[in-house]
Parts: structure tokens; C-alpha cells; sequence
């Protein structure tokens, strides 16, 4: 059985090694943290020279382009096959849950009128 002069010792002889441990956190971190800033600032500048935003603006231009006639192309092929497009399916969901709240306020309203009927009797 351990006595508590043990227990403290070997609890003592552990705090060194976790301020040992602490102490290599706190240093690792600093140097991340130099690292980072000193990325950003370096990413920065090279994000914000016209020789990368000239060539990813065209790159976005040209992939937004893509993505439209792409969109043109699947709503004509949905319309082809007379199935409904995504605005068509979102416009339904959304008439029925403005049908879905009306019906909710409408039990409401008879639940209420039912109780003000019971307590007339």
C-alpha cells in the first residue's frame, strides 16, 4: 500500500515533467505561430498579384459558364421527359408547406372553438 509520503513524492517528481511538457507546447506553439503570420503575409501577396487573379478570375468566368449551360441543358432534358425541373419541385414544397401551416392553424382554431363550446356547457 502506497503511503501518502509516496503518493506526494511521485506527484512532485511528475510536475517537472509536466512543466518540461508545457514548456515544449508553449515553444512549438510560438513557432507555429511565427510560421502562420509569416505564411499569410507571403500567401497574401502572391494571392493579390495579377498574375493569379487574372488567370482564376478567367478560370471562375469559365466555370460559371459551364455550370449554366449545364443547368440550361438538365432543366431542357427534365422538361423533354415532362418531369418536373428543381424550381417546378420547389415551388410545390413550398405551396405545400404554406397548405401544411394553414392546416396546422385551422386545428388550432377547432381545438380552441371545441374548448370554449365545453365550457358554454
Amino acid at each position: 500500500m502506497e503511503s501518502k509520503a509516496q503518493f506526494a513524492l511521485v506527484r512532485h517528481n511528475n510536475a517537472p515533467r509536466r512543466e518540461l511538457l508545457m514548456l515544449g507546447w508553449d515553444t512549438w506553439k510560438k513557432g507555429f505561430d511565427r510560421w502562420e503570420d509569416k505564411t499569410a503575409k507571403v500567401f497574401e501577396k502572391v494571392l493579390r498579384a495579377p498574375v493569379v487573379l487574372v488567370p482564376a478570375g478567367a478560370a471562375l468566368t469559365a466555370g460559371m459558364r459551364a455550370k449554366a449551360a449545364m443547368d440550361a441543358m438538365m432543366e431542357a432534358t427534365w422538361a423533354a421527359m415532362r418531369l418536373p425541373t428543381r424550381g417546378d419541385q420547389e415551388r410545390a414544397l413550398h405551396q405545400l408547406n404554406q397548405l401544411q401551416g394553414q392546416l396546422f392553424d385551422l386545428r388550432e382554431r377547432l381545438e380552441d372553438l371545441e374548448k370554449s363550446k365545453a365550457r358554454q356547457r
